[in-house]
């Protein structure tokens, strides 16, 4: 029997993002000290390499006269249906104490000469509340959640906190419904077997590994970023709203958003052949008029996210329809064209209709190409283009309607703990959202979600790695010795020099999520599409083809997206059954066996999945419970403060 290296820990943090990092230094800083961060990559994540026009950040309005407060943002959270209104309740309450820990530690949020924080309103913040003036909505600039990254690093390093850099968490380890660890693969010793391989033994896991973004071709997600949903579901944590997600228009070449300056510039939409020839404007085969093209083209930048409720009307995404269908059904490639101004713009701006031509004006950008009003009004978008090796005064920019963020994920209470005593999922990888969600209220949720796992961590779960029975400890090292064998013979029997089939898997299972379950679903291609991925998950081992062992890492990447395919497809088709029409993100496309003759509102409800393994198969149970309302918290002083002293 080999040897495998076993570290003993209160608690580890997979993923070095925004929300894993936070969770580290808040843990550090409430006492709990017995702690590591585990990753990939430091450098990898979604935090640290995504961003946008004016990547936001969502918190309780801090400026201005405007009046707010907690229970109104909770409101607004809620609003988006299918979200529990505890967390919503947390989110608001805890928005601003997270958002001034980000200034104190150096994030560049912009404030006047006398410390206000200045806001603006962002996507979805106007959702069922009394409060329409408030500004919640603030930016460091496109690289917002970079800036947190680099800055909670810091805190990191100053703190002397642990980090086990380049292992891959491959399995998580529960016994009886209780976290006792993980098996990680050790990406900087691939050729050592001994050292291949190493056991975290932990009382808690803080899992911060972001959404599941290799499941989409058409993605903004980094390419490092594939998320590791899969072993969680694999380990018994159950899913929650996994049909939610945001999609919208970005560069591929490039993976970034679209939104704000870069479509409020008004850029010429084209799309070509394979080839890239035979160009041609094509939104005027989907709207009657030129205002209407534009209205709708300067409007994508305050709705970004597909909308179905905003194609109605020559709405903002009907673009995003319209895109959808030159790549899907033309087979063409489709373009921002930043270099000339759309066909039906007139030369002194008349026909953009009166909020574009407004803001123009009071921009002073009613001149030139799309590409000179950008650099104008906003020359980093620009810059950072160039610096991606993209210049947008002599070339356009391929785009896709592109998967952007999940809005459910992993079930957590209003601890962000898991079904599984033990495991937090914070961040993305937290179902916390639900429908709809005001823009940058992921950073927020991230944020507020790290702190509270780490103040009950510290507050009730503060011994050394979870107490277990001897036979149990030895039945864990079995398990873990086990499966690293089983992967390594699997590894060793397919080595053939010729031929390689990772990538083909990583891309079938991308190139199928984005055609037939993003923006677009049809229920009778995800149901043919289930029984094809469960006998892909099942014969995983058997039918594994690698070159050489570096290949490993990508291997488990696929095993664990076959995992969260087969949950997440099996959700949307329980949706569609269930009654479930076009929401939020996505249209439910009509078949000759999908009419939805009884459609219900599903708003109120969460639906719930588990992934259950018997006798060698594999199945999914769902259920669906009401959403827990906003909760009446006490707030007369003298009975918190009784309570507080006794918690």
């Amino acid at each position: 029997m080999r040897n495998i290296k076993i570290i003993y820990k209160n608690t580890i943090i997979i993923g070095s993002g925004a929300a894993g990092l936070n969770a580290a230094d808040r843990l550090f800083s409430y006492g709990q000290k017995d702690i590591a961060i585990v990753t990939e990559g430091l450098t990898k994540g979604a935090s640290r390499n995504t961003g946008s026009d004016k990547q936001t950040y969502y918190k309780l309005s801090l400026s201005g006269e405007e009046g707010d407060s907690v229970v109104s943002m909770a409101k607004t959270l809620y609003g988006g249906g299918a979200m529990d209104g505890d967390i919503a309740l947390c989110e608001a309450a805890l928005s601003a104490q997270c958002f001034y820990k980000l200034t104190e530690i150096g994030v560049p949020f912009p404030h006047n000469n006398y410390g206000e924080y200045a806001g603006y309103k962002t996507d979805h913040d106007d959702i069922n509340t009394d409060i329409n003036s408030v500004c919640r909505a603030t930016s460091a600039g496109p690289l917002t959640s970079k800036y947190m990254t680099e800055k909670l690093l810091e805190q990191i390093k100053a703190k002397n906190i642990e980090i086990y850099d380049g292992y891959m968490a491959v399995k998580i380890l529960v016994r009886d419904g209780v976290c006792c660890g993980a098996l990680c693969l050790n990406l900087n010793s691939l050729e050592d077997i001994d050292n291949r391989y190493i056991i975290f033994r932990t009382e808690n896991i803080i899992y911060a590994t972001g959404g599941p973004a290799g499941l989409y071709s058409r993605s903004v997600y980094p390419e490092s970023q594939l998320g590791a949903s899969g072993i969680a579901f694999e380990a018994g944590v159950l899913g929650k709203n996994l049909t939610e997600w945001q999609y919208g228009i970005a560069s591929v070449k490039f993976r970034w958003n679209l939104s704000g300056t870069y479509q409020q510039v008004l850029p010429a939409y084209i799309s070509t052949n394979q080839d890239g020839e035979n160009p041609r404007e094509f939104l005027g085969e989907y709207f009657k008029t030129g205002e209407q093209i534009l209205n709708a083209v300067f409007l994508k930048g305050y709705q970004w996210p597909f909308d179905p409720n905003k194609i109605n009307n020559y709405g903002s995404s009907l673009i995003d329809m319209a895109v959808y269908n030159e790549l899907e059904n033309k087979k063409r490639r489709v373009f921002l064209d930043y270099r000339k101004n759309p066909e039906v713009l007139k030369s002194d701006f008349s026909n953009t209709g009166k909020e574009c031509f407004d803001y123009l004006s009071k921009s002073n950008a009613l001149f030139g190409s799309p590409a000179e009003r950008l650099d104008y009004m906003n020359p980093n978008a620009v810059k950072l283009y160039k610096s991606n090796n993209i210049d947008l005064y002599n070339e356009p920019l391929e785009i896709a309607v592109c998967a952007q963020h999940n809005n459910g994920g992993l079930s957590g209470d209003m601890w962000w703990e898991s079904n599984v005593r033990g495991f937090f999922p914070v961040g993305e990888v937290n179902g916390t959202h639900g429908i709809y969600r005001p823009g940058g209220s992921a950073l927020n949720s991230g944020q507020c979600g790290s702190m509270r796992a780490a103040m009950l961590i510290a507050k009730k779960r503060s011994n050394g790695a979870a107490p277990v029975k001897l036979e149990t400890e030895t039945d864990l090292l079995k398990e873990s010795l086990d499966f690293a064998g089983n992967i390594d013979k699997a590894a060793e029997n397919s080595y053939n020099s010729d031929f390689s089939n990772v990538r083909r898997t990583r891309r079938e299972i991308g190139d199928f999520m984005s055609r037939h379950a993003a923006h677009i679903r049809t229920a009778e291609d995800i149901e043919r599409e289930i029984k094809t991925v469960k006998e892909k998950y099942l014969n995983y081992w058997d039918t594994l083809k690698l070159s050489n062992i570096g290949e490993l890492p990508d291997a488990l990447s696929n095993r664990d997206l076959l995992i969260a395919q087969y949950v997440y497809l099996g959700a949307i088709l329980n949706y569609i059954k269930r009654g479930g029409t076009s929401r939020g993100s996505y249209i439910i496309a009509e078949t000759n066996n999908n009419s939805n003759n009884n459609i219900i509102d599903l708003s109120e409800m969460i639906q719930e999945i588990l992934l259950t393994k018997t006798d060698g198969d594999i199945n999914t149970e769902i259920t669906w419970r009401k959403r827990r309302p906003i909760p009446n918290a006490p707030r007369w002083f003298e009975t918190v403060w009784n309570e507080y002293i006794k918690s």
